[in-house]
């Protein structure tokens, strides 16, 4: 009996301390959010599932919940020489002919991030991942020097096979030949797969690698970029991936409608700098290799300038440039994106140009890839339909596309979807364009897929069935996490 009695007072000693480690852990992270001078509504969101959820607070906020906002990716030294290099032969960033609001838009870039301004450049739209892999692969077979490669997704499906194959043939030719990946992205590859890159002379590493006991320092930071630059000369950007799906849709989707841009110009040396900071980042020497773009190319007549943001950023890099445009709007703001989980800064802006007659389009996918984004995505539109916005759900397929146009004269192509995630965890990269012909491009590749549309109608979406309005309503909660 004594023995039983003691047994079950040092179990309630151990429980007891136990409870006061948690509620000092609790405290400890409540004070961290509180000094970090977050957005008063996620901080209370935070404090309270730390308090209502007993130790699954504590794990999602070490997933989701942590800051790294101005963690260093490179030495300064190293960014100052990346950064001479780009800036080797200086560009006019106020040049004239530009109308005032994008003027203050290419400011806004150069004070966000350095972005130097980039005239000069040519750039070829893709709308068909059959059209992009083609012109993608001859250009990886026609690589003579250097392939620097950084892609979310990398698959060993047949797609992926194929580009490998190239990648490993370059090698062997004496091409000097890179590749990043993000390590979740591409969780599905095989291990054998990129191993097989390495054994042909292939450099090749994974972003962020995610590993235990490291799992929750990482996972939640993933790098979404889709870049390649191909001897200096040529480059690729844009929302499509390596991957079979991308070319027919996969199981899921009879056609996956993306967006992607080649370009070729002086805006090489800005795809050259991103790619070389990650590339450091992973504690890789630093990239001196290369020829110089503006060397190779200056015959464009479209004017381009290249925004990365992340997690690391001082500043919410690239939705601030969207901030910007769709606030300064007059005639038109035009937005095609799979995910439309707006903070609500950029919301309030949508709003705001609707109601003073802009004509504000936004394309979603009817369905996505993902049921939850889907949900949440479809909990802002109510509000939107309220203030004129028009939206359009996309029936033919999987929308992936990740675009803006504003008025005339600006467009961008990008990696960034209209959520949360792309603009506070992701590192993402975002090619803004200035130049009416490729405005007026973008405008028609829109109006295109609004045949493949259904627009939704305030009267329609007021009667939607109650379950599905209460999904909406409980998966918006989680917009900022998902």
């Amino acid at each position: 009996m004594f023995e039983a009695l003691a047994t079950y007072m040092g179990m309630g000693w151990i429980y007891y301390v136990l409870v006061v480690i948690y509620a000092l852990t609790v405290v400890a992270i409540v004070i961290v959010i509180i000094s970090e001078n977050r957005n008063p509504v996620k901080s209370l969101a935070w404090v309270t599932v730390l308090l209502l959820l007993p130790f699954v607070g504590i794990v999602l906020y070490v997933f989701f919940g942590r800051n790294i906002k101005n963690k260093r990716m490179i030495s300064r030294r190293n960014r100052r020489r990346l950064k001479k290099r780009e800036l080797r032969h200086p560009r006019n960033i106020l040049p004239e002919g530009f109308s005032e609001e994008s003027r203050q838009k290419i400011r806004l870039g150069r004070s966000l991030t350095g972005a130097p301004f980039h005239p000069g450049n040519d750039i070829n739209i893709f709308i068909s991942g059959a059209d992009k892999m083609a012109a993608f692969k001859d250009d990886l077979r026609n690589a003579q020097r250097s392939i620097c490669m950084q892609y979310y997704i990398f698959c060993d499906d047949n797609v992926g096979t194929e580009i490998r194959d190239i990648l490993v043939d370059r090698a062997r030719a004496g091409v000097e030949v890179r590749v990043i990946y993000d390590h979740v992205g591409s969780w599905g590859t095989s291990s054998r797969f990129f191993k097989s890159l390495q054994e042909a002379g292939v450099k090749v590493y994974p972003f962020f690698k995610v590993t235990f006991p490291q799992l929750g320092t990482k996972i939640n930071w993933r790098n979404h970029r889709k870049i390649c630059i191909i001897d200096g000369a040529v480059g690729y950007i844009g929302g499509m991936n390596i991957a079979d799906r991308y070319m027919d849709g996969g199981s899921r989707f009879d056609k996956w409608r993306d967006t992607h841009a080649r370009v070729k110009g002086p805006i090489i040396a800005s795809l050259l700098h991103s790619f070389a900071v990650d590339w450091n980042f992973m504690g890789q020497p630093l990239i001196d290799d290369i020829a110089d773009p503006a060397e190779t190319y200056d015959k464009g007549d479209v004017g381009m300038q290249l925004l990365t943001s992340g997690p690391t950023s001082q500043w919410s890099d690239i939705e601030f440039i969207f901030q910007k445009a769709i606030s300064s709007a007059k005639k038109r703001v035009y937005i095609q994106t799979p995910y439309f989980l707006p903070t609500d800064s950029l919301l309030k802006s949508l709003q705001a140009a609707a109601l003073a007659h802009v004509d504000v389009r936004v394309m979603i996918p009817a369905h996505s890839d993902s049921s939850m984004l889907t949900y949440a995505s479809e909990s802002y539109i109510s509000e939107c339909l309220r203030a004129g916005i028009k939206f359009y759900q996309y029936t033919a397929g999987m929308l992936h596309s990740k675009t803006i146009l504003v008025d005339d004269e600006f467009s961008t192509i990008g990696s960034s979807n209209f959520d949360f995630r792309s603009f506070e965890h992701n590192f993402e990269a975002n090619l803004f364009i200035y130049s009416h012909r490729v405005n007026e491009r973008m405008a028609d590749i829109f109006r295109t897929d609004i045949h493949d549309c259904r627009r939704i109608m305030p009267a329609e979406w007021r009667s939607r069935p109650l379950m599905r309005k209460a999904m909406q309503s409980l998966l918006r909660l989680l917009s900022p996490i998902l």
